[in-house]
């Protein structure tokens, strides 16, 4: 079973887009866009478990540069 999630991103002024295109290449990452409002960047990932979705989150999405806060949203199935 693949566990999904939306990666709410906050980041430096200006630098939402070029976030956003960098966060688009990692691995797990299936749609990466910068948007208007109080987060910068929105980013819907997957991975094989909730674990891999952690370190997709803080080995790769926080390590790059420009982002200041995330907040990870798992989907759930009710």
């Amino acid at each position: 079973m693949v566990v999904q999630a939306y990666i709410l991103i906050q980041t430096d002024v200006g630098k939402a887009a070029e976030v956003a295109a960098e966060i688009a290449e990692v691995k797990g990452v299936t749609m990466a866009e910068d948007v208007t409002g109080p987060y910068d960047v929105i980013v819907r990932a997957e991975a094989r478990n909730v674990d891999e979705l952690g370190k997709l989150v803080v080995a790769k999405v926080q390590n790059i540069s420009g982002i200041t806060r995330t907040l990870t949203c798992p989907v759930v199935h009710i």
